[in-house]
């Protein structure tokens, strides 16, 4: 096999690790919390701080791959998050847990985006939406194994060692990445955005974290809301700074390009819906139905195995239908099947589970797939780097965004009731809200001309009547 065609396979490595540890993580979060004494919704904490952590690092991976090489910081982002998993894996308290988890976001922050990158400048156009796909094939395989496998070690024996499967994945990376990673890097880099980046750190940092806090009852709201407040003032500021930057940390002049708004700010909706899927279903299946941990992981890895049946049909969906259509119906398709768990009952056959969440992570994973490829469909080349920076601050943000409004739902519910205990009913409302939030995502992809993305789908649209065709950089955006 030709080096090329082995970097997607490499970079899915890297993507499978990562995966793996959270899918693993999300069904042993009643365990993990009941070993560090935490109540069960607090563990979201782990979840957001790892998600806040790649947010707030991301922005630089595009400027350290053009900087020092792509090869050098992907095999270095390798170990760090390697040594984070074996940290988190020492970790005997909530707070501990959290900082180790925040050292694998920094590690995850270099690894994913730098190895799609890679993909992105060695990739021609035309095959990038089946490279995309296949990608991901090996980088599914961790949500289907992590929920069994991680249910099974947090049965039978212990938590802590779901951490350490990730140090021979590490060095399998590490040694692959050392031998076919391309080192590509730009001639004339330039200067580093320090002050974007503080900006823009403190203000994801603040309105995520602060979010997150929100029904934490260790911490006051008023606290809570001040850690918003701060991260509000903080993106204004760096909007400003934005403006008035030649190449800001996170380039909002991206948002102009119809395609790749639709591609970001639209599917960022859709995930903050699904993005509450991985802390709700787990919690569902132990806490409202009883199940081990293996049995909910036994259930839950349904959806993952959808997603991977998925990837062998989303080139020849989008070739058929068009990017439009397909975002446009499947995002209504796949958020009915969000709304779907608010019927899940323990006394329902395991059959009719399984069959949903299987059906729920095909639709999904079509949707990720083609949001995915059309943000870079009209993204000239020498932007690739600040446009996947930028893409993958939104993906995170909105995923930590969906686990802190599931995490708000139940605590509220609980709260309203008076009662400490979360009841099946919380669980019904909480899917309710976040398939709502899912749908919304329609009305931005309603707004793509019918012809979006054409050459990456292949296909050939008749071109829309003058007055109808928007400008290259124009409303649609």
């Amino acid at each position: 096999m030709r080096s090329e065609r082995l970097v997607p396979l490499i970079v899915a490595c890297a993507l499978f690790m990562e995966q793996l540890d959270s899918t693993v993580i999300a069904t042993s979060l009643p365990a993990i919390a009941a070993d560090l004494h935490e109540d069960p919704i607090s563990l979201k904490l782990a979840l957001t701080s790892y998600l806040l952590s790649l947010a707030v690092f991301i922005p630089a991976s595009g400027w350290f791959a053009d900087r020092f090489g792509s090869r050098t910081v992907f095999r270095a982002a390798i170990i760090i998050f390697t040594i984070g998993s074996l940290l988190c894996g020492m970790a005997h308290s909530l707070p501990d847990f959290v900082a180790f988890r925040i050292i694998q976001g920094m590690g995850g922050a270099m690894m994913v985006p730098v190895g799609r990158l890679v993909i992105l400048r060695t990739v021609p156009k035309e095959e990038l939406v089946s490279a995309l796909a296949w990608l991901t094939i090996p980088a599914l395989l961790g949500p289907v194994l992590g929920p069994p496998l991680g249910g099974f070690i947090t049965t039978y024996f212990d938590w802590r060692y779901i951490f350490f499967l990730n140090l021979p994945i590490g060095l399998v990376g590490i040694a692959l990445a050392t031998r076919f990673i391309p080192d590509i890097r730009e001639e004339n880099v330039p200067a580093f955005d320090f002050r974007g980046m503080a900006l823009s750190g403190v203000g994801l940092a603040g309105l995520v974290f602060g979010f997150a806090l929100l029904g934490q009852h260790a911490v006051s709201p008023s606290i809570a809301f001040a850690v918003i407040a701060v991260g509000a003032v903080a993106m204004v500021f760096y909007v400003r700074h934005a403006r008035h930057t030649d190449r800001p940390i996170l380039d909002l002049n991206l948002l102009k390009i119809p395609t790749f708004y639709a591609g970001v700010v639209g599917a960022s909706l859709f995930r903050i819906g699904i993005g509450a899927l991985p802390f709700l279903l787990p919690l569902l299946l132990q806490l409202g139905f009883g199940m081990s941990p293996f049995a909910s992981g036994l259930i839950t890895f349904a959806s993952a195995a959808g997603a991977m049946t998925m990837k062998f049909t989303a080139a020849p969906i989008i070739r058929a239908f068009g990017f439009r259509r397909v975002l446009v119906v499947n995002c209504l398709i796949a958020s009915v099947f969000i709304a779907v768990g608010a019927l899940f009952r323990p006394d329902m056959p395991h059959l009719v589970l399984i069959g949903a969440l299987l059906l729920g992570g095909f639709f999904r994973s079509l949707q990720f797939t083609s949001t995915n490829a059309l943000s870079y469909a009209d993204v000239p080349s020498e932007a690739m780097s600040r446009a996947t920076s930028f893409a993958s601050v939104a993906q995170q943000v909105s995923i930590s965004t969906g686990v802190a409004t599931a995490a708000l739902v139940l605590d509220g519910m609980r709260t309203w009731r008076g009662t400490g205990e979360i009841q099946l009913a919380d669980f019904s409302v909480a899917f309710l809200v976040v398939s709502a939030i899912a749908v919304c995502s329609v009305f931005f992809f309603l707004r793509l001309p019918p012809d979006a993305g054409a050459e990456l789908a292949q296909r050939r649209v008749k071109p829309a009547a003058p007055a109808e065709t928007p400008n290259e950089m124009g409303s649609a955006a």
